[in-house]
């Protein structure tokens, strides 16, 4: 009998621990995402770092067998030497610790900074160096670290940490900053030699710059404490040698401060009055390293008429650099500064037809003030030329700078009828800018304007034709590339021209275009619009993209084989593929069922790092070579996961009510029984299909459910793709959704009477308007819905200022006109007009900072609602935008709507906030998550 007992224990303790977890909202807290992996130049080494939680990082360092180098906790922000023999990472406190701090009222000052990482590659040791404010890095070469200090910030002593491996020596020399106590300005710097250790000083520093490829570091500073040596310095740090290059006195600004590439020339704007006038007299200075001059470019008074020296334009030098650019702007709008309060007018003066409206004005105030109007300075000719001007405010220069044409041009003429359009014109020229020549090219042009690499064409799409076109900068011809083919979304069903797929680049010498349809690559020759398809997608769905693994290469080498990837439309399948193009052949190096990311190669041999991913599976790094043959799996951020009861992913197939064939997909709980019945959560935006192989963590979501937190609770989540009809969207989404959702009913594990549906923005309206035709929903959540379009069409999205009637004439709200054109279609679209006809009970978000769409559509929404007694709540997080983006107001979200969902289509009990709500008296200490027992 004992034996017999004994069993019975043991086959229900193994049946208990074999049993998977279910997810809860605390396991949000364990996951972890991957941050900022790179990797080194030679390929040996990867870091990364963990974030859990989206609170603190952990670095982590591997080599190129996925052993365990190097770790820190509370690290971020990792990054290689160029000479790959120092990874360098920013050390945060701990956020719970900050937090606590925050709780005992501790002063801002008093607040831990910042450290700084040092780690030796070679000799596994670890510099630590704390309360710093910034860091720098050179970026083509290697030997030194330069950080900033407060000045009133006492210096900790360095301190070497060893890594696991402590049979390594410690070579770092140790040393104390001294406190530095002043009333200037400024903070100090600290220019570390990385492999001696040696370290220089300076204090009261305002700016500084490495040069890009040059050894040399140029800073500003506001002189010692006797108020001498003020100005700007370059030190040289292969001789070692310190020259002061500017004078002036310790209240002099500078605005800007940057080298060209070789270090021989650099560039900085200077305010050197005393005053407070708020007028500034800038002026732009260069250097040159040959002759060691300082020359006066421009100031205010040798400015062009009517404009400034600006110090918040761009400054830059070409790359060949026998140019400086820099920024010019328009006078001041000068305020009387004597004016009290009580006398000055408070009115906004809103014009009909001017070029902004008011609302925008506002939201670009201070890009307003500080618009500049590029110039170019000819160093070996002294000429200035300005590119820009009130004429043509925009500009782009070309060939990094070297180029002698850029184009201009003028947005301002076709502004006001943007509100309505959605999309904005420009007058466009081309300016000499070697001789200041303007040439009208292009008058009320819609497209993009983009630079070949060379500066021989302007390119870009022009959505009016649907059609690529090169301009050619030096005999002004225009050329249709693609005139007459499909180089534009296909699928297209917004009441707008449709987009281009986009262009992988050009090859050297601008000799031609790569250009994308809808699956593949073509080559264009610029001038005579001859095309060559170079891949062959189509019949298989596959669509193939260009992956540029030189960040420094600006053109596609014809001489060297691409790297493509693939993603097929009807599997969703991704992968790689090598293309050869002197022969005009390829191969598939990889392929399946999952999501590759772009690969990051290193610099200086074939390593690559990559990733893949699945619904179930996490995207870890993972390091090869370009074959792609054998891959080592470098991180394993989240084995926790294996002890979850997870989901899977698949495809579903079946036919609107219009005849279209669609396409979504279905998740299930891993532990899915085909027997049984599951409550089903339907969630949707517009086209999602794509998205198969995506996997998505636990996460507190921020306007929707999640779907690995769902499915492991024993949900199935259906995502429908919707085809629109221009005109009907609210009836589209009925005729995609509704047979998608009986599809599966007649496959039998559907609970026919408990099914749910969920979605935000988008989402959100059509979740409104289905509610009003259809009761085959037991609840729904749907967040920021447009509920009038009527009032919706009038308003303002007030993230941007912009008025919201060109969503619905020309984009996503798809109606295709204004209230006056079609005012049935705004009413048979707006739920408002249907509410009574609402059984499902719904919840509701919306928050009062949505600057999206107003949150008087929610309320519109929910007072219309319980006018009628429907059963309906409404989430506002006070000052959150669009989707509530703190913490703790995600959690809270994710929280209410599971109990939602949970005691709609599953019986389970109902919590205090829906049935007696949470009081405003109470709010932000009771939250009503309390569930009620009946019994």
């Amino acid at each position: 009998m004992k034996s017999v007992l004994y069993l019975l224990i043991l086959c229900f303790s193994i049946n208990l621990f074999s049993q998977k977890k279910v997810l809860d909202h605390s396991d949000y807290d364990i996951w972890n995402t991957i941050q900022r992996e790179t990797i080194s130049p030679a390929g040996d080494f990867v870091m990364y770092s963990l974030e859990k939680g989206e609170k603190d990082q952990h670095t982590r360092i591997k080599d190129n067998k996925a052993n365990l180098v190097f770790e820190h906790e509370r690290s971020e922000r990792g990054s290689f030497t160029y000479d790959g023999n120092y990874a360098i990472f920013t050390i945060k406190p701990w956020k719970d610790s900050i937090i606590e701090m925050k709780r005992r009222k501790v002063k801002k000052e008093k607040m831990p900074k910042d450290s700084i990482g040092i780690f030796n590659l070679k000799t596994k040791s670890l510099h630590k160096i704390g309360n710093i404010k910034s860091y720098q890095l050179p970026e083509k070469w290697s030997g030194y670290v330069a950080y900033t200090f407060q000045l009133e910030d006492k210096k900790k002593p360095d301190n070497t940490e060893k890594s696991k491996d402590s049979t390594q020596k410690d070579t770092t020399k140790t040393k104390k900053k001294p406190k530095v106590a002043s009333d200037k300005t400024g903070y100090s710097l600290v220019i570390k030699n990385l492999k001696y250790s040696v370290e220089d000083t300076i204090h009261f520093v305002t700016n500084f710059c490495f040069a890009k490829e040059g050894r040399k570091l140029a800073y500003t500073t506001t002189g010692d404490e006797d108020d001498h040596n003020a100005g700007v310095f370059v030190l040289d740090l292969d001789n070692k040698i310190t020259k002061q290059i500017f004078e002036s006195h310790a209240k002099t600004k500078y605005a800007k401060l940057i080298f060209s590439d070789s270090g021989s020339q650099l560039g900085f704007v200077v305010d050197a009055d005393t005053t407070k006038a708020f007028l500034r007299p800038n002026q732009v200075y260069t250097w040159n390293a040959n002759n060691n001059q300082t020359e006066l470019v421009v100031d205010n008074t040798s400015a062009p008429e009517g404009y400034r020296v600006s110090s918040d334009g761009s400054l830059s030098f070409s790359k060949d650099e026998s140019r400086l650019y820099f920024g010019l702007a328009l006078p001041h709008v000068v305020k009387d500064t004597t004016l009290l309060d009580e006398e000055i007018v408070n009115v906004e003066v809103w014009t009909y037809d001017e070029p902004r409206l008011y609302t925008v004005q506002e939201m670009q105030i201070e890009n307003d003030q500080k618009k500049s109007f590029e110039t170019v300075y000819h160093l070996n000719t002294k000429k200035l030329i300005q590119i820009a001007s009130k004429a043509y405010p925009d500009a782009r220069t070309a060939n990094e700078g070297n180029g002698n044409f850029a184009f201009i041009s003028n947005s301002k003429p076709y502004m006001l009828e943007s509100q309505w359009t959605g999309k904005r014109a420009s007058d466009v020229a081309i300016i000499n800018v070697n001789t200041g020549e303007v040439k009208p090219a292009m008058k009320q042009f819609y497209g993009s304007v983009q630079m070949s690499p060379s500066g021989k064409y302007a390119f870009g799409y022009h959505p009016i034709d649907s059609t690529w076109y090169t301009y050619n900068l030096e005999t002004s011809k225009y050329t249709e590339l693609t005139k007459g083919k499909p180089f534009f979304d296909e699928m297209n069903d917004s009441p707008v021209e449709p987009r281009s797929y986009g262009s992988a680049g050009w090859t050297k010498n601008d000799a031609s275009v790569i250009l994308y349809d809808r699956y593949d690559l073509w080559e264009f020759h610029p001038e005579t619009a001859v095309a060559t398809k170079l891949t062959d997608g189509r019949p298989s769905k596959t669509s193939y993209r260009y992956v540029n693994l030189d960040p420094e290469q600006r053109y596609i080498d014809t001489s060297d084989k691409w790297l493509l990837t693939t993603f097929n439309e009807t599997t969703k399948n991704s992968g790689y593929y090598e293309f050869n193009y002197k022969n005009k052949n390829g191969k598939q190096l990889l392929d399946g069922p999952y999501r590759y990311s772009n690969p990051q190669k290193a610099r200086e041999s074939g390593a690559v790092i990559f990733s893949r991913q699945s619904f179930q599976e996490f995207p870890n790094i993972r390091l090869s070579d370009l074959s792609f043959k054998k891959s080592t799996v470098i991180s394993n951020a989240n084995p926790q996961q294996a002890n979850y009861n997870w989901g899977t992913a698949e495809l579903v197939e079946w036919t609107s009510l219009d005849g279209i064939p669609l396409t979504g997909m279905l998740i299930k709980p891993e532990n899915f029984d085909p027997n049984k019945k599951y409550p089903l959560l339907v969630n949707f935006y517009e086209r999602s299909s794509d998205g198969l192989h995506n996997h998505r963590i636990p996460r507190a979501e921020r306007s929707s459910i999640n779907y690995s937190f769902y499915a492991s609770r024993g949900y199935l989540i259906f995502n429908p793709d919707i085809h629109y009809r221009i005109g009907y969207p609210g009836e589209s989404a009925f005729s995609c959704v509704m047979p998608g959702i009986t599809s599966l009913i007649e496959k039998g594990f559907v609970d026919k009477d408990n099914i749910g549906t969920q979605g935000h923005s988008w989402g959100g309206y059509q979740i409104a308007y289905m509610v009003t035709k259809t009761d085959i929903f037991k609840a729904a959540e749907s967040g920021a819905p447009v509920a009038n379009m009527i009032s919706a069409y009038g308003g303002i999205r007030w993230q941007t200022g912009l008025s919201r009637q060109f969503q619905y004439e020309h984009t996503q709200s798809r109606i295709g006109g204004t209230p006056w054109d079609y005012p049935q279609r705004y009413v048979e679209n707006s739920p408002i007009f249907n509410i009574d006809k609402i059984n499902t009970p719904l919840l509701i978000m919306h928050n009062d900072a949505d600057g999206h769409v107003p949150w008087y559509q929610g309320i519109e929404f929910f007072t219309s609602l319980r006018r009628l007694g429907k059963p309906s709540w409404m989430l506002n997080y006070n000052g959150e935008p669009h989707w509530p983006l703190k913490m703790q107001n995600r959690k809270d979200f994710n929280i209410r709507m599971a109990q939602f969902f949970d005691h709609y289509l599953k019986a389970a009990p109902k919590p205090v906030w829906m049935e007696s709500g949470v009081p405003a008296i109470e709010k932000g200490v009771n939250q009503g998550y309390e569930l009620i027992d009946k019994e």
